[in-house]
């Protein structure tokens, strides 16, 4: 009888060892398991792009965009996306368009017009895709369809289905402005800081417009912007930055957080408010329209540390071919509208 006890003792001693043995495996497995979802569910989160250099040259972006264009108005069979051909040629000039050569765009070109496709010619490039995905969350609406109102002798009004660029200066036309590219430089109002944005100098009143349609997100003052508004792009990539406008009278009229605004609309006018904590105040030694663009890759990068603010001056630059033309369309009030509607499919 105590030999029967004693072997099944030992017999379930190995079998307590064994469950437990199987049980502390079991947990290891789970726990490795979970630990690896998450750090891929972490990873997931966290993979969007988190900084853009971005300094395209306003010749790049007129040579390449004259490309896309001209294709699309034409019956060319190839039609080229400016986007695709500024992404490789970053690839070519290592992100630097000091270096950028019409060489490497013309040879570009005939390898399209031989019948190679994009994806091919790009399928080893290493940063290809970070380009691309970085120049689409910049210049994605700039080019493309959109209706513009034009008149006709008899003074009647209608609206022309064109393809082109759709993205507007922030200066309307026939108004002069100067500026020098002063991203980056010191700020030392409230503290010690860089400028995100380029400063475009001009006459105070100047009516400034819309860039990009979109939703008026900030309207409002700031203490360092002084009176200022911020529209957020309708693909929520974009975030344009308007500030230091006029004192007394810095938007147009009835303009309000929420509404949403096209292309080239007058939103407000230039000024010098700003550096006081005070409201309505001109602290700025210079009239001027501070103008900024921050991308958005993901909602954390919102009002954080993570912020994204691009280079604008090449883009300027750039969208001096595309003015939007205003008028003083309210006496009591001095507020200007644009002359030509416009709209796209956003605003459609």
């Amino acid at each position: 009888m105590n030999l029967l006890l004693v072997k099944s003792f030992k017999v379930n001693r190995k079998f307590i060892i064994c469950f437990f043995i199987l049980l502390i495996i079991s947990l290891s497995i789970l726990l490795f398991v979970s630990f690896a979802n998450d750090s891929v569910e972490e990873e997931k989160e966290d993979d969007y792009i988190k900084w853009v250099d971005f300094n395209v040259t306003s010749e790049a972006m007129n040579l390449t965009s004259k490309l896309d264009i001209d294709s699309h108005n034409s019956d060319s069979e190839i039609k080229y996306n400016w986007i695709e051909l500024l992404s490789y040629l970053a690839c070519k000039c290592g992100g630097n368009f000091d270096n950028f050569k019409q060489s490497d765009l013309d040879k570009l070109v005939e390898r399209l017009q031989n019948g190679e496709t994009i994806e091919d010619i790009t399928k080893d490039l290493k940063y290809y895709d970070y380009y691309y995905e970085a120049y689409s969350a910049i210049l994605s609406n700039f080019i493309g369809n959109y209706s513009i109102e034009t008149k006709k002798e008899n003074g009647e009004t209608s609206f022309t289905q064109k393809y082109g660029v759709k993205a507007f200066l922030p200066i309307a036309k026939n108004y002069s402005f100067s500026h020098y590219d002063d991203f980056g430089k010191s700020r030392s109002y409230g503290f010690q800081r860089t400028h995100l944005g380029n400063d475009l100098i001009g006459s105070i009143g100047t009516p400034i417009v819309a860039v990009e349609s979109g939703t008026i997100a900030h309207l409002g003052w700031n203490q360092y912007g002084g009176w200022r508004i911020g529209i957020r792009s309708f693909d929520g990539k974009r975030y344009y930055y308007y500030a230091h406008l006029r004192k007394d009278h810095p938007y147009v009229e009835k303009l309000q957080e929420g509404d949403i605004v096209k292309a080239g609309d007058v939103i407000g006018y230039l000024g010098m408010t700003g550096y006081s904590i005070k409201e309505n105040v001109n602290n700025i030694n210079v009239p001027h329209l501070h103008f900024g663009m921050q991308l958005i890759f993901d909602e954390s990068q919102v009002d954080s540390p993570n912020e994204i603010w691009i280079d604008v001056y090449e883009i300027i630059e750039f969208l001096k071919q595309n003015c939007s033309e205003v008028y003083m369309s309210n006496q009591e009030t001095k507020d200007y509208s644009r002359k030509f509607d416009f709209m796209d499919e956003n605003t459609e």
